[in-house]
């Protein structure tokens, strides 16, 4: 048994590691890590159980690192050295942050693969070699069957968020890239839960695996409040804008896309900042939405349950439940975006009249007893919430319509046109039939042909611009 107060040092983490967790101003060591360390780091399977926000991400990337750092392997083109299987792009990415600095101070290189953006940049970072791949199953399956990647050097996998990979019906492209990974390298799997099949990947790929549990699967953390707030439903809107309303960083939970996306565009409107999060967003609106919410630009997050795993940002005061989830599960994965390491948060559940029996069995079977209030716009206990309201932040006005024929951006193609209009320079299509209104002055008709196309772009020879289009423009 470790005593409480072990340092890093003491869990055996290399000294380069210490100094980097220090200079990032992290020198003690969570429950998670303290119990999984000097299992992991002396190479042993592992099996960690903990809640969302328990520190779990270090627990994995600190032996990850050491281990590399020690093995006398070197990077090879195609064939990365360590793979940690994430289920979200959000989560990758969180994940990258963590295991970056550590492997850069030791030398190694890391990268993310998932969808939703362009894969050339990541077959480009395979090509030239890497320590640590961080990767959601789709995309780098469809690397693997393009051949741009290999999975038979990795040496250490991890499995990261198991239960949600599950939840989402990755488990069959999980099984499926395990067994493209040496039997004998070191496994450690980390979940929240080990149902729907988590056990199944447990016995099938884990050897002798020690297991840590630092708490209950579905235990409510102790700093975290819970509160239900049964409202009229015309009053329901009005009720979420005032929870919405504080000082403090909050997220608030829909069913659907749509109903996040509406709820953020009337919460900016009425003088909340607000950004939403959500399937239907590119990859690019998601990081640009979710680094607004981290640096405060907006305080509020209206997401859908996307942003129930994998999602960590510090000092959420608030979560809001504005349409309650469908089970207990998606519940606690929710609220434990606040109350996270230690902190504490509170939880509320916005329950119209004909929800109120739903409401009372989802927090039966999460083991909570919330507060339950009976308000109406401007109660006391909206207030006693959320704390002072927050300044009043005048919306941005909406950008005034771009006239036609201007050019810089792309305009869509005309029905039945086999050339595009306004397009990318240097894309070609139909026979390289295509038209442009770059730069004023120019001729809008449709270009004929190659030499008619670089004339008017005017720097550019005509076999430069066939070079051009081979590469998509770029």
């Amino acid at each position: 048994m470790l005593p409480t107060d072990a340092t890093f040092a003491d869990l055996g983490v290399p000294a380069p590691l210490v100094e980097v967790l220090t200079a990032s101003g992290i020198t003690a060591p969570f429950p998670i890590q303290v119990a999984t360390l000097p299992d992991s780091l002396a190479g042993r399977d592992v099996l960690g159980r903990g809640r969302t926000g328990s520190g779990k991400t270090l627990a994995f990337s600190l032996p990850l690192v050491a281990r590399l750092a020690a093995s006398v392997s070197r990077r090879q083109p195609k064939r990365p050295r360590s793979l940690i299987l994430v289920p979200t792009r959000e989560l990758a990415n969180q994940v990258a942050a963590v295991v970056d600095p550590m492997a850069r101070a030791l030398g190694m290189k890391t990268t993310t693969i998932f969808g939703g953006v362009g894969q050339n940049p990541q077959v480009q970072a395979l090509a030239g070699g890497i320590d640590v791949l961080i990767a959601c199953p789709g995309r780098l399956e469809d690397l693997i069957g393009q051949g741009h990647c290999d999975l038979g050097a990795v040496e250490i996998t991890i499995l990261d968020e198991a239960d949600h990979m599950a939840d989402l019906g990755f488990l069959p492209g999980v099984k499926r890239l395990m067994d493209r990974t040496p039997e004998v390298g070191q496994r450690l799997l980390f979940s929240a839960t080990l149902d729907n099949g988590v056990d199944v990947l447990v016995k099938r790929y884990l050897s002798n695996p020690v297991t840590h549990s630092v708490d209950p699967a579905v235990a409510p953390v102790s700093t975290m409040t819970h509160h239900v707030l049964q409202v009229q439903t015309a009053d329901k809107a009005e009720v979420v804008r005032q929870l919405a309303s504080g000082l403090g960083r909050s997220v608030l939970f829909t069913r659907t896309k749509h109903q996040a996306k509406k709820l953020a565009k009337q919460l900016t409107a009425s003088g909340i900042p607000a950004v939403d999060l959500h399937g239907n967003l590119s990859q690019n609106a998601r990081e640009r939405n979710l680094e607004a919410f981290t640096t405060g630009a907006s305080r509020v997050l209206c997401a859908t349950d996307i942003a129930a795993r994998g999602i960590h940002v510090d000092d959420v005061a608030l979560v809001v439940h504005v349409d309650p989830p469908a089970e207990h599960k998606a519940y606690l994965h929710r609220s434990g975006r606040t109350a996270r390491a230690g902190a504490e948060g509170a939880v509320v559940t916005v329950s119209t009249p004909d929800q109120a029996g739903e409401v009372r069995t989802l927090a039966r079977q999460a083991g909570i007893a919330p507060k339950v209030s009976v308000v109406r716009p401007g109660a006391a206990e909206i207030t006693e919430l959320t704390g002072p309201a927050a300044p009043h932040v005048e919306p941005a006005p909406a950008p005034e319509p771009q006239p036609q024929g201007q050019g810089g951006g792309r305009r869509r193609r005309p029905a039945g046109g086999s050339g595009r209009s306004g397009g990318q320079p240097g894309t070609a299509s139909g026979g390289g039939t295509t038209s442009s209104s770059r730069g004023s002055g120019r001729a809008s008709g449709p270009a004929r042909t190659r030499a008619e196309l670089a004339a008017r772009a005017g720097t550019h020879t005509a076999a430069s611009f066939s070079g051009r289009s081979r590469r998509g423009g770029r």
